[in-house]
């Protein structure tokens, strides 16, 4: 006979073989042709953003989602010569916000860089030209 305990935030439902055995009792639900967020990519067929798209990767739900929306928000409906230069404010606030939280915003490489001050970025370029010259005459 199956069971179920809960652990915390989790439900943990055991089952026996003889509950395997059975034929599923569950019922698919038809897609509803109708569900704006279904199958329409970040953009909705009426221009808003879909904030439910996977494609964001669970950006706009994440500590960040408000200033990851007000950004994107500005970006998507920027009317400027150059798109998103109304947005500077934005962005950095996002990017600032992200910063707060390096384990689920890692910065990469280049990012890392950018955030330097010059001479260390100078050093660590030295550092990597010279590895890659040693690597060169080893091989």
């Amino acid at each position: 006979m199956s069971y179920c305990r809960q652990e915390g935030k989790d439900r943990i439902i055991f089952v026996t073989k003889e509950d395997h055995e059975t034929p599923s009792s569950a019922e698919l639900v038809a897609d509803d042709p109708n569900d704006p967020y279904e199958e329409h990519g970040l953009i909705l067929p009426n221009g808003d953003i879909n904030w439910n798209c996977p494609c964001l990767g669970g950006m706009a739900s994440g500590p960040c989602g408000e200033q990851f929306k007000s950004a994107f928000s500005c970006f998507h409906y920027s009317k400027e010569e150059i798109k998103g230069s109304d947005c500077i404010d934005q962005f950095r606030a996002m990017q600032e916000c992200m910063q707060k939280y390096p384990d689920l915003y890692p910065q990469d490489e280049e990012e890392e860089e950018e955030a330097k001050p010059p001479e260390q970025v100078e050093e660590t370029a030295a550092a990597k030209a010279s590895a890659a010259k040693e690597q060169g005459s080893s091989s």
